[in-house]
């Protein structure tokens, strides 16, 4: 499991050193995708597979699911972090994340999420706001956690 943010900046070759923790669980492989609200997403090859056999179920014949097949398949990558625990990153997924030198990574579970920490900034507070005032967590059904 991914948990935690830290703080870590890109090499001049567009690489990304991930954090200790997470180093183990990625060193056989993981891919890179685009992710929401501007972040990358990075998977695990058991966690990509669950959510490429989600994608590829979408119907051809609904629109929605052919726009997010095409931007969550055709950028993403598959990759190798090589010993030091730094992962290429694509200059596509580069410019989709707004990645330059600065990012900031967040454990989410069974992903790693990878922003700009400048964009990161602006989502966190939306993100916090949001946490800090629901009263329903999602998919509890009102139900306590």
């Amino acid at each position: 499991m991914f948990l935690g943010t830290y703080e870590h900046t890109l090499d001049a070759k567009g690489r990304l050193v991930m954090p200790r923790k997470f180093r183990a669980k990625l060193e056989d492989g993981c891919y890179v995708t685009p992710g929401q609200e501007g972040c990358l997403t990075v998977w695990t090859p058991d966690a990509f597979q669950r959510e490429y056999q989600r994608v590829t179920n979408l119907p051809s014949t609904d629109r929605d699911g052919r726009l997010y097949r095409r931007t969550f398949l055709g950028a993403g990558t598959e990759v190798t972090p090589d010993k030091q625990g730094r992962v290429p990153i694509s200059e596509a997924l580069r410019q989709w994340a707004q990645l330059e030198k600065d990012v900031t990574v967040l454990g989410q579970g069974e992903v790693v999420e990878v922003w700009a920490t400048e964009v990161w900034a602006g989502e966190k507070e939306i993100s916090g706001e949001y946490f800090q005032n629901i009263e329903d967590p999602i998919g509890t059904g009102g139900e306590e956690l």
